[in-house]
């Protein structure tokens, strides 16, 4: 029986066209995968479903089935709509840090919607939360259910947010790339949460996603879209086997590639001469109070990094991959001085803080490229003084027609020019795409001429098409540069693509280091294997 059945919708925002005339219906208890780059549409056909979409012009028609009978959502009085909302049709966002209210515990949250859309009385809302939020999996329910959003770890939160979403067993839940933010075993656990749920309460799922793994594993049925229109969909064994649109092809085929020298300097490695970083037994604490009353009279230690070792050679890629809390961001900012620590980290045969004019000199040497290309650029800032601020701390000297010569150079390099973007260098941060301010800030980083990259997950913030081509981008820079990388992601595809050797970090420990075939396809550690089988591509449907 079908459940939702969305014919010719139209979305426009100021008289612009985003969503162009898309077709396609959902089975009660089925799961279909909208994908797509982002800028298609996926999420403001979603949001157009609910009329959430603010100030946009919606047509069409979105027949839903009812107990009652079958109905409009696109024509339906805003009032008759609103007990629809929350009750038969749910929503998960995509960020639940931002969907979340920080002034509410999540047990309020939960509790609202089952006051409002259940008619629950307070008394009974509190065991009621709870209960939702067992069935997610959360540990001591009850407890988490006091806990206000910034306290629970991002999987907790995304399980949350499932438990207020499924308070009322809905028919239909829309999500909103319900697993982007989250560590590869946490994202595993969550689709099984979502699956296990789909099944007990026999509800249709619209998944809004750019994750193809998670379209192989999730869905039954596959919609591409791009630009706004619907151009291919089917099962996901008929669509990933034999896709018939170009841009279907496009998606499928934009599986990182791995295209690095693979030559080792033994010799170099070996005697530790001039390696670009090079740590034995290194250490990060960090302070906490001491429970009860001796919390007034001293502090304990919490341990972030616990002697951990390590080397990366000239031209090579280390990977570190590890889920939240493994230590891997702590040992970042000690890698690029910028935290304390204990024992031995020499970059290119030198030890942080030795003192302001030496530690200048290593910071020339170590530069980084941060997860989001959006927050990590100031929107105050134009292109030409985000690319050459390291100019003017590194090379005081250099005047100002010299310094823009050598920003156009760096740009260049990465792929952006005036041929592309007229007055480029003028240019603010939010008149470029994701990929292009991406881009941007590997020319920042590059424009000193580091020996050494920090890779802070790089691409996960990318869709998959332009991950592909910033990998590809990296790959190049290594090749003819000779750059070091230290790659910091939990996407296994990346680190095979880019690493010659991974680390894998738990609870502030290195657990396995090897080279990245031995320790990717013959794991020792369990832990290891955890992750590299929850990061693990399906068997290729297109085979």
């Amino acid at each position: 029986m079908t459940l939702l059945d969305v014919k010719d919708l139209r979305v426009a925002f100021s008289g612009k066209d985003v969503v162009r005339g898309v077709d396609f219906s959902i089975a009660a208890g089925e799961k279909l995968a909208l994908v797509g780059e982002s800028g298609s549409g996926k999420t403001v056909t979603a949001l157009s479903l609910l009329r959430l979409a603010t100030n946009a012009h919606c047509s069409g028609t979105a027949l839903f089935a009812r107990t009652g009978g079958t109905v409009d959502l696109l024509a339906m009085p805003e009032q008759r709509l609103r007990a629809i909302r929350g009750q038969e049709i749910a929503m998960i966002f995509q960020e639940p840090m931002t969907a979340l209210n920080p002034l509410f515990t999540v047990g309020e949250q939960i509790a609202e919607v089952l006051q409002l859309k259940q008619g629950l009385s307070k008394a009974q809302c509190g065991p009621a939360a709870a209960a939702l939020l067992a069935s997610t999996g959360i540990a001591e329910p009850e407890r988490r259910a006091g806990s206000f959003p910034h306290q629970l770890s991002g999987g907790q939160r995304q399980r949350a947010m499932i438990a207020m979403a499924l308070a009322c067993k809905p028919k239909l839940l829309l999500a909103d790339e319900p697993t982007t933010a989250l560590d590869v075993t946490v994202r595993a656990q969550i689709l099984d949460l979502l699956s296990g749920l789909q099944r007990e309460y026999g509800m249709a799922v619209l998944m809004i996603t750019h994750d193809l793994n998670l379209v192989r594993k999730f869905a039954d049925r596959v919609a591409v879209m791009e630009s706004g229109r619907i151009v291919e969909q089917g099962s996901v064994i008929e669509v990933f086997a034999k896709p018939q649109h170009a841009y279907t092809r496009k998606l499928i085929d934009s599986k990182p590639v791995r295209n690095v020298i693979e030559v080792r300097p033994e010799s170099e490695v070996a005697t530790g001469a001039a390696l670009p970083m090079q740590a034995n037994a290194l250490s990060v604490t960090y302070p906490v109070s001491k429970p009860g009353i001796r919390g007034w009279f001293s502090k304990g230690a919490f341990v972030a990094v616990h002697k951990a070792s390590f080397a990366i050679a000239a031209g090579h890629t280390l990977g570190v991959i590890g889920e939240s809390g493994s230590g891997k961001s702590t040992l970042a900012l000690a890698v690029l001085g910028l935290q304390a620590f204990s024992g031995d980290l020499r970059v290119s045969g030198r030890h942080w803080h030795e003192g302001t004019a030496a530690d200048k000199g290593l910071r020339r040497n170590v530069q980084v490229v941060f997860q989001d290309p959006f927050s990590s650029l100031s929107p105050r800032m134009t292109v030409e003084e985000i690319v050459g601020e390291g100019l003017r701390v590194h090379e005081t000297v250099m005047d100002g027609p010299g310094r823009q010569q050598r920003v156009l150079q760096a740009l260049a390099e990465v792929g952006l020019d005036d041929t592309q973007f007229t007055h480029l260098l003028s240019r603010y941060p939010h008149e470029f795409s994701g990929g292009q301010r991406q881009r941007i800030a590997i020319a920042r980083a590059l424009i000193v001429q580091p020996q050494l990259l920090v890779l802070d997950e790089p691409t996960s913030a990318l869709d998959v098409t332009i991950q592909k081509q910033v990998l590809e981008l990296l790959q190049r820079l290594q090749r003819e540069r000779g750059l070091s990388y230290l790659l910091i992601t939990h996407d296994v595809d990346v680190i095979r693509a880019m690493a010659h050797d991974v680390v894998v970090m738990k609870d502030g420990e290195i657990v396995e280091a090897g080279g990245v075939g031995q320790v990717l396809d013959l794991p020792a550690h369990p832990y290891t294997r955890k992750l590299v089988a929850a990061g693990a591509s399906p068997v290729d449907l297109t085979m």
